[in-house]
């Protein structure tokens, strides 16, 4: 842009957050980098902290600029392009980087920006240690000490806060405690060097413990111990005031301690993992026929569906976790062509072979289209597209595929017992369940599928994981009539869930997350 030199571009740039548009917060500016003089590819330093939530749509709009003055007023400069993005696209994209044209200018090639995110480090370790006493002072008049540990992390202002309490063991002075484990934050809020003090109590059932001594340590101290055990005197300060040959009131010694990263859903998300969605909607009579403005499949040229926009709202932001952008979509509950046989697993695109749609505007398109084709019926099975994604997820059980179905209906279940026991079989794969009940039904029965209470089972068999996640789209609805506000109501609920399932399937079998290459 300039007529003697190269551009000055700053801000990649003006960085204008439209936050969440979708729950009606005004777009405003998020902050704005250094200007790089002279070049016409300029790599910025500065960085932005934002709040990352996978269950939400959070747009970006990054504008650039080349700096001629040094006005605070960004009309005063010259526009280069800006460029559209959701947050979830930059860290679902390989090894969360995302290159994107810059657009704006109308018959001009703008260049492109390179966008990459990485997760701010908030000392994520757990530590598992185990402690045992030697000689501790005997408190009871009938037996030995019943002792039992306290850990307090100390705070800035010099006062102390209880992060952890051992089991107690009874009636010895030499107690070996189970081993345990806790946050690196809980026991020093990351800070290495903080003082940790441990009581040492004896138990009494009234409550009324016995204080047998203290010690304190670090958390750097501590770790010492994965090398060599380390010792510890217990001292009580009332008695070593009274006692002049008092030497202590026991000793404790660390025998063991490990140092374990707690890995988050962005770890496996910026290691590969890709997130695979699959659909299947209730094609069952009771939603009325489809032509009626009464349907709950009613094709309004005006709004979506209560259906559509279930689908909309979860597979919108999905998507962004799936590179190939391939959807299976499936019916279940209708008489299809050409025989008019009741199927509960057909392809909504009608293909047998490639059931998948190209995005979620391809899975809208198929469903549209099958719509004009099939004969709503009954009666509502899960059971049979449950197992179908269970199948696909067996497949693949090494952590680099994760499967998330989203079942839409309207009414009762009908083959609860075999839906119980898919979800008990499914629990145990990379996989959760979504469903949303539309319309205005009763789901009392559903409550039983979602596992937040009482995990489900089936033949005597619990659930390995909680996987099923049931909403009800009417507690989603905005009473103004707001379609974008409720979607997005929905998509935060039913999606919440999602990253802390995925890291149980991830933790129970032991999986870490893949080494991406350095950026």
């Amino acid at each position: 842009m300039d007529t003697f030199s190269k551009s000055d571009p700053g801000t990649c740039g003006e960085w204008n957050w439209l936050g969440d548009l979708l729950q009606g917060v005004a777009p405003g500016r998020f902050g704005r980098t250094e200007v790089i003089d002279n070049t016409l590819n300029p790599d910025f330093v500065r960085k932005f902290v934002l709040d990352y939530f996978f269950e939400e749509k959070q747009n970006l709009r990054f504008d650039v600029y080349n700096v001629d003055s040094k006005s605070c007023n960004i009309s005063k400069h010259d526009f280069l392009g800006q460029a559209f993005v959701a947050l979830g696209e930059v860290i679902g994209s390989q090894r969360s980087r995302l290159e994107r044209p810059l657009t704006g200018v109308p018959g001009k090639k703008c260049g492109t920006i390179l966008l990459s995110a990485e997760e701010l480090s908030n000392c994520r370790d757990i530590v598992t240690m185990q402690l045992c006493a030697n000689k501790l002072d005997k408190k009871d008049f009938f037996g030995k000490s019943d002792p039992f540990l306290v850990f307090y992390r100390s705070n800035e202002d010099g006062t102390f806060t209880i992060c952890h309490k051992t089991e107690v063991v009874k009636n010895t002075l030499n107690p070996v405690w189970q081993p345990f484990s806790i946050p690196v934050r809980a026991l020093c809020n990351g800070d290495y060097d903080r003082t940790v003090k441990i009581d040492v109590y004896d138990w009494d059932r009234d409550g009324s413990h016995d204080f047998i001594g203290e010690f304190a340590t670090s958390y750097r101290e501590l770790s010492r111990a994965q090398s060599q055990f380390t010792v510890y005197e217990v001292l009580n300060p009332k008695k070593k005031c009274k006692k002049k040959k008092y030497i202590n009131s026991g000793t404790v010694t660390l025998l063991s301690f490990a140092v374990e990263s707690e890995f988050t859903f962005v770890d496996y998300i910026r290691g590969g993992t890709q997130l695979n969605f699959t659909v299947a909607i209730d094609f069952t009579a009771s939603n009325g026929i489809p032509s009626q403005p009464t349907s709950l499949h009613y094709m309004s040229p005006y709004q979506l569906s209560a259906y559509a926009m279930a689908l909309k709202a979860v597979g919108e932001i999905i998507q962004d976790y799936d590179s190939d952008k391939l959807f299976p979509a499936y019916g279940f509950g209708a008489k299809i062509p050409p025989d008019g046989s009741i199927s509960h697993q057909f392809p909504l695109n009608s293909d047998v072979e490639n059931p998948s749609c190209v995005g979620i505007d391809g899975v809208l398109e198929s469903y549209f289209q099958s719509l004009r084709t099939v004969q709503l019926y009954g009666p509502t099975n899960f059971a049979p597209v449950i197992n179908q994604v269970a199948r696909l997820a067996a497949q693949v059980t090494d952590g680099s595929q994760y499967y998330v179905l989203l079942i839409v209906t309207d009414g009762v279940i009908s083959d609860m017992m075999q839906t119980k026991e898919a979800i008990v079989n499914a629990s145990a794969l990379p996989m959760s369940i979504i469903i949303v009940g539309v319309g205005p039904a009763e789901f009392d029965a559903m409550e039983e599928l979602d596992g937040d209470d009482v995990r489900v089972s089936s033949r005597g068999r619990n659930a390995e994981r909680d996987i099923v996640q049931f909403v009800p789209f009417r507690d989603y609805m905005d009473h103004s009539g707001n379609q974008v506000l409720s979607m997005a109501r929905l998509a935060k609920d039913v999606l919440a869930e999602i990253p802390e399932q995925l890291l149980s399937y991830m933790k129970s079998h032991d999986i870490k997350p893949r080494h991406t290459d350095p950026q």
